[in-house]
This record gives C-alpha cells, structure tokens and sequence, in this order.
C-alpha cells in the first residue's frame, strides 16, 4: 500500500522543504542558489563548516545549520547526493575567508559530487578540506572503517565539529578535530520496516513482519543478517555489543572500559516513538553501568530518519577533556539545540 504524504509535486519536495525550512530560520539563514542553504551572519576570517547530503533524513543534514553547528548545507534530491553545482554554491555561501571544512557521510554519489564541488571551489581559491563520516560497524570491520557509511553518529560529529570551529584558527585544525570526533563514534542501527519515496509512494525495501534487518543502513541498504524480532531488552545488548567488540577491534583506539565516558545517542528512523527509544534508552544506560562506562551525555529522538521507516540506531561517542568541551558549549538549530553543559551536569 502506498504511503499519504502532504505533499504538492512529487518533483518539487527537496526543493519545497528547503524553502520551508529557511522561513523555519525566520530571518537567520538565507536560501542560496538552487538548493543551499546557509547563516546569514558568519564571522569574516572564520574556519566555515559546510554539511551535505540527500533531502529526505530530516532534521539532517540541513537541520544542523545554527548557532555553533553548521555554518551551510548543500541539499541533494530525497535521498539524492547534492550535484557539484549546489555544494559549490553552498561552499561559496559560507567562505569567509579562511577554508572550508566538507563533513558529510560517506557515500559514493557524496564523494563524487563534493569532491567536483572542491575542484571547482579550489578554482576561485577557496581551500576546502574534506572528513568523511563512517560510524556504520555493520558496514565493513574496523580494519576498513573509511569504506562504512555514515549513519547516526553524523549528529553528534556535526555538533562537536560545528563547536570546535567557533575557535579553530586554521582549516589544519579543524580538520584533525573532526578526524578524532569521526574515529571516536560508532554506531549501529537496525529496520524493522521500509520508509517511503515520496515521489511514488512506495516502500524502499522489504523485510517480513517478523524480522528486524540488523545491521541495515539509513536508505535500507543491506545490513549483516536478518534475525527474528526481539523485545527491546533483548535487542539492545545485542547492537551495543556490536560497538564495544568494534572498539575493542580497532587498534587505532583504545577499547572501551570501566571508568570511561561516552556521549549515548538513541536515534529513531522515523516511525518508531518515543517511547519506543526511552524503553531502549533505559536498557542501554544497565548495559552501560553494568560495565563501569559513563554516561557524559544522552541524546535520544529522531534526528536521522528515512521518511517513515521503522528502526533504531545506537551511537556512541568516546570522550575526552577536548571533546567535552566541544559538546559543552550550546548550540541551537531550528532541529537540533542544547543547552549549555549537559543533562544532570
């Protein structure tokens, strides 16, 4: 059965999204060129930040552009990578002077259009640097993690990466903080039911009633296996065991143990609710507690999502006195903001 949107021209709706989101801003950010977007009042000399992505995974990428976020955001066609022509006129938007940083997930479309988009931002002398997100475990082992995709933990790097660039005097450094951000996150996610097209109103994907897709990426693309559906206190062990061995295998950093803090973020793909994440959110912080791991901060809501697709991802974010800092400072978006500090902090 076809999925109802509130929609006009299936064609249209990257393009009238993006409209509506920049009336969202009322005032603070500025439609640029075909499909961009960008703050209207960025610091002369400032290291920029520019996110990208398809359209469709509301609140990100384009959600993510505010106060010490995101500076701009190219935005492709629902689930679409942007074309050159947009992340130039994104990088262009946010240039002041001083680099600009690509942080985006990792994607082979993405790759291709941002990397154009840099060649031809290069020729009017703009320096761009580029950090791929690939917090995905179940996308490739850790001996090949720049090959994963970017799932969830992109909300988290984006806000500690948008924080830092308030202060980094050179793209050099921005780029080795966003490095360390992007390898200090990792994620896992599952599917229990497809999102939608809204340009055809069909599924993405298929999977049986009483199945869940572990492992499956945020557009539904094939994860490590298809297993029977578990209650939410059977399956959260089973995801976040998933990251602890991926750090315990990964010899560029250390393993997690007892004493150490970690950003929790349980993020819903779309139709799963709330409540749904709280009863996951409470097993998580057991397993957490259980093996001596703090938990600096919680985020938990649907910030990565693919229409109306049933599923939940897991991401966690090894911290240190840098990145505290970073993930301190408040930020404030028309879809994401926090307040200073952190919760119970």
């Amino acid at each position: 059965m076809s999925q109802k949107k509130l929609i006009n021209d299936p064609l249209k709706v990257a393009d009238e999204l993006v409209e509506g989101l920049v009336e969202a801003y009322n005032g603070d950010c500025v439609h640029v060129g075909q499909r961009s977007l960008a703050l209207k009042n960025i610091p002369d000399n400032k290291v920029a930040l520019l996110v990208g992505g398809g359209s469709g995974h509301e609140p990100i990428y384009h959600g993510l552009v505010g106060k010490n976020l995101a500076d701009g955001a190219a935005c492709g066609d629902i689930f679409a990578a942007p074309p050159p022509d947009i992340v130039l006129e994104g990088t262009q938007a946010v240039s002041k002077g001083n680099g600009v940083l690509y942080l985006y997930g990792n994607y082979a479309g993405d790759v291709m259009n941002f990397d154009i988009g840099a060649e031809l931002a290069e020729e009017e002398d703009i320096e761009v640097r580029t950090v791929l997100i690939w917090d995905d475990v179940c996308s490739a082992p850790p001996t090949q993690k720049e090959n994963r995709r970017g799932i969830a933990g992109l909300v988290p790097i984006v806000k500690l990466v948008g924080a830092a660039s308030q202060s980094a005097q050179t793209l050099d450094e921005l780029e080795a903080f966003a490095k360390k951000a992007v390898l200090n996150t990792r994620s896992v996610g599952v599917s229990m039911s497809p999102g939608s097209i809204p340009a055809t109103g069909k599924p993405t994907f298929d999977i049986d009633e009483d199945k869940i897709g572990l492992g499956m990426g945020i557009h539904g693309e094939p994860g490590v296996a298809e297993i029977p559906m578990k209650s939410a206190d059977e399956l959260t062990p089973m995801m976040l065991d998933l990251i602890f061995e991926d750090f315990e295998k990964d010899e560029e950093i250390d393993a997690l143990k007892e004493g150490d803090e970690v950003l929790l973020f349980v993020n819903s793909l779309g139709s799963t609710t709330m409540m749904e994440l709280l009863i996951a959110l409470r097993k998580a912080r057991e397993v957490l507690n259980s093996k001596g791991i703090k938990t600096y901060d919680v985020m938990v809501g649907p910030l990565v999502t693919c229409q109306e697709m049933s599923g939940i991802s897991f991401s966690l974010t090894k911290m240190d006195d840098e990145l505290k800092k970073a993930w301190d400072l408040p930020c404030q978006s028309v879809c994401f903001s926090k307040m200073e500090g952190r919760y119970g902090g």
